[in-house]
């Protein structure tokens, strides 16, 4: 199977760039996407092409938004809080409400944000999930404002953390693998930012983010597919800023992640937005 995790930053202007064209080429069995920013009313003819979809955009308008697409419809579909709709390739639209049921409290202020859709493939022993974590802030002691975006992202780790869990253990029950891949907002090791050195200090590569990263993963529980197949490597990354000439000097960060159990195998590939250019 080729599997693919794409930030797409806003599915209508990823559309007017191209993004049809890519996703009809590329092959993908699965793609998870992050940040589609639209309302499904005002979704742009064709954007999805013709993969069934399970998406969740969230109620905060213009902001974040994860969906799932996938050539089978999807055995079983789940999601955290309202909206959830599920989509066929001739776009026989039905909305429905996500569950909290179990759902670890901390993460209960998340459930409409949009964060977090989960399918069951029909065709494949493999539960599928597409996260968008949130990005926090660098922290100021001086600014309550940064202080507080940076401790609401790290509330939603410790939430997530168990509910990854909880998902893992859920599909194993049915016989089924487990793989996770979205926007972690997270550079975990060195060789996943360019200029680590200057960034230690700063949201996304913070000591306690990192460590809560580890903590997560284990030959046993959940292992970064990118990361085993391309140990002591530095990169590749999957963001770069808009500023200077950061992508031009591939001086970027890998904050998109494959995570899946042991079982899975290895997924065929990342796609990520680039300035400018599809992946």
């Amino acid at each position: 199977m080729r599997i693919a995790t794409f930030n797409v930053n806003g599915i209508r202007a990823a559309h007017r760039r191209g993004f049809a064209d890519w996703l009809s080429t590329r092959g993908c069995d699965v793609v998870a996407l992050q940040e589609v920013r639209c309302r499904p009313a005002d979704l742009p003819e064709g954007a999805f092409g013709d993969y069934h979809v399970a998406w969740q955009p969230g109620s905060l308008a213009g902001r974040n938004g994860v969906a799932l697409l996938t050539r089978e419809a999807p055995e079983t579909v789940r999601a955290w809080g309202p909206g959830l709709v599920t989509a066929g390739p001739g776009r026989d639209t039905s909305v429905s409400d996500g569950s909290v049921a179990g759902l670890a409290r901390t993460l209960h202020p998340f459930a409409d944000e949009g964060r977090y859709v989960e399918v069951d493939l029909a065709g494949a022993p493999l539960t599928v999930a597409a996260l968008y974590l949130p990005k926090g802030a660098t922290p100021d002691p001086t600014d309550a404002k940064s202080l507080a975006k940076q401790q609401r992202k790290m509330s939603f780790m410790t939430g997530f953390a168990r509910h990854l869990t909880t998902a893992r253990r859920a599909a194993a029950a049915k016989g089924r693998e487990f793989l996770v891949m979205g926007d972690f907002n997270i550079a975990h090791e060195n060789a996943d930012l360019k200029n680590w050195r200057s960034n230690q200090r700063n949201e996304g590569f913070l000591p306690e983010e990192r460590a809560w990263l580890t903590s997560i993963l284990s030959p046993r529980t959940l292992v970064d597919v990118v990361r085993s197949l391309h140990p002591g490597e530095d990169g590749p990354y999957s963001w770069w800023s808009w500023r200077g000439q950061a992508f031009t000097n591939d001086a970027g960060w890998r904050i998109d992640y494959h995570l899946a159990t042991p079982g899975t195998g290895p997924p065929g590939h990342l796609g990520r937005h680039r300035p400018g250019r599809l992946l």
